[in-house]
């Protein structure tokens, strides 16, 4: 499953099974308050039958004594709500009006049992929640497999043209590019201002099959201990041709992490490249390693806003496609490498923080 996927899936999980799950617990609540109120119905009914015994004289003998205890006490109320039932910390208590004018009887009932209850009710019902919070946990997770179903039927439908068109693109491109070579050995050609434009838009297309061809391996990426210090510099040995008016520096040295080579390779391709193009003039270029990250310095133009360059339509240069930095990100994503942004007094520092 892709990362987009995940993505997608765990939406869904979570929203519906946190939804299902907050009816649970609040269904849960409701029924146990339902069910306390009616055991205090019951407690204050006991104690009532419990005081009609004894104003009848009848036997007490159904009753625990240890539980239940009264007595006659004289109140300078005159009258006290019959309703009147009060939970104490160990005990509930209720008054009960009796034939002499001002003296009720105050009867106490231990509540050690509706404790006892209580917990077992307590018990019953979060083990019930339980045992729904997982019966839904499993639907949630079927019914989120199911939807992203289509969705994955449809990417994969994508991604399959998508291959198909790049691979079918490779032959042109490569005619082109073959042809452009024999155009610029022609020293009118060569001098063409027309021709040095259609070689510029020639490497841009050549660069965005290379970055979509890369791309669409994502899927398939295979990982190997990668030596980083080496590949930067068969990258600078390239750079240093195309750019001879940028100074380079290079410090590295024994950088190795678990990568997948192409995809690497094209990460730090984009990066040095637009390191070189959006440079000043007689600038320097800087690889370094820190740590476990590898930073990639210019001196170019301060970068308007670092938190946006990753972005699909964020382009610095009015002609470029905003597609490089994108790919740069999301080939870094499918790697789990963490790439940072810094742009102050006059220095521009990518830094990729490894694995």
């Amino acid at each position: 499953m892709e990362n987009h996927e995940k993505k997608a899936f765990l939406k869904f999980f979570i929203t519906y099974f946190v939804s299902v799950a907050l009816l649970i617990l609040a269904a849960g609540f409701f029924y146990f308050s339902q069910i306390q109120g009616h055991l205090l119905k019951a407690e204050e009914f006991s104690m009532i039958e419990y005081a009609r015994h004894i104003k009848l004289g009848e036997s007490l003998q159904e009753y625990d004594k240890s539980a239940y205890s009264h007595r006659f006490v004289h109140t300078r109320q005159k009258h006290i709500d019959i309703r009147n039932f009060t939970i104490l910390q160990d005990s509930f208590m209720k008054f009960i009006p009796t034939k002499m004018p001002g003296f009720y009887m105050q009867v106490l009932k231990k509540r050690d049992e509706f404790d006892k209850k209580l917990l077992r009710l307590k018990i019953k019902i979060i083990l019930f929640q339980l045992l729904l919070l997982v019966v839904f946990a499993y639907i949630s997770y079927r019914l989120a497999k199911n939807a992203l179903k289509p969705l994955q039927e449809s990417i994969s439908t994508l991604d399959r043209f998508a291959k198909d068109l790049i691979h079918d693109l490779n032959t042109p491109v490569t005619a082109i590019k073959l042809n452009m070579k024999l155009l610029l050995k022609d020293e009118h050609c060569k001098q063409s201002s027309a021709v040095r434009r259609i070689e510029k838009s020639v490497e841009t297309i050549s660069q965005l099959h290379k970055n979509l061809t890369v791309l669409l391996q994502e899927e398939t990426f295979q990982f190997t201990q990668l030596n980083l210090c080496k590949l930067v510099k068969e990258l600078l040995q390239t750079q240093k041709q195309l750019c001879p008016h940028i100074k380079f520096e290079y410090e590295c040295s024994d950088f190795v992490a678990n990568l997948n080579a192409p995809a690497t390779k094209q990460i730090l391709q984009n990066l040095l490249s637009n390191a070189c193009k959006y440079n000043k003039k007689d600038g320097f270029v800087k690889i370094f390693t820190k740590n476990n990250s590898l930073y990639i310095q210019n001196s170019g133009p301060a970068i308007a806003h670092p938190e946006e360059i990753f972005k699909r339509s964020y382009s610095a240069d009015a002609n470029g496609s905003g597609i490089g930095l994108d790919i740069v990100k999301r080939l870094a994503i499918a790697m789990d490498i963490k790439i940072t942004v810094e742009s102050k007094e006059g220095i521009n520092t990518f830094i990729l923080t490894m694995p």
